[in-house]
């Protein structure tokens, strides 16, 4: 996956009770890169993530994925 990292992603679980997020900051070298996802619908909820757990596709997605009306 390129670095720097796309700008949109989709949690494969709800976090804090949202699944889509946006990258605002990113940094490192090698093993040690991390990002700053912010979630889209509320500004409050923002954390790092390492970039190798972002990279795992069981975990992240890239872009905003469609989901189900009762999600």
């Amino acid at each position: 996956m390129r670095w720097p990292p796309n700008k949109a992603w989709t949690s494969s679980t709800s976090i804090d009770g949202y699944r889509h997020f946006e990258v605002i900051d990113y940094g490192g070298k090698g093993e040690e890169r991390w990002v700053t996802l912010v979630a889209i619908l509320d500004k409050n909820i923002k954390f790092n993530v390492n970039w190798t757990d972002l990279k795992t596709y069981a975990k992240w997605t890239v872009g905003w994925v469609q989901l189900p009306k009762d999600e």
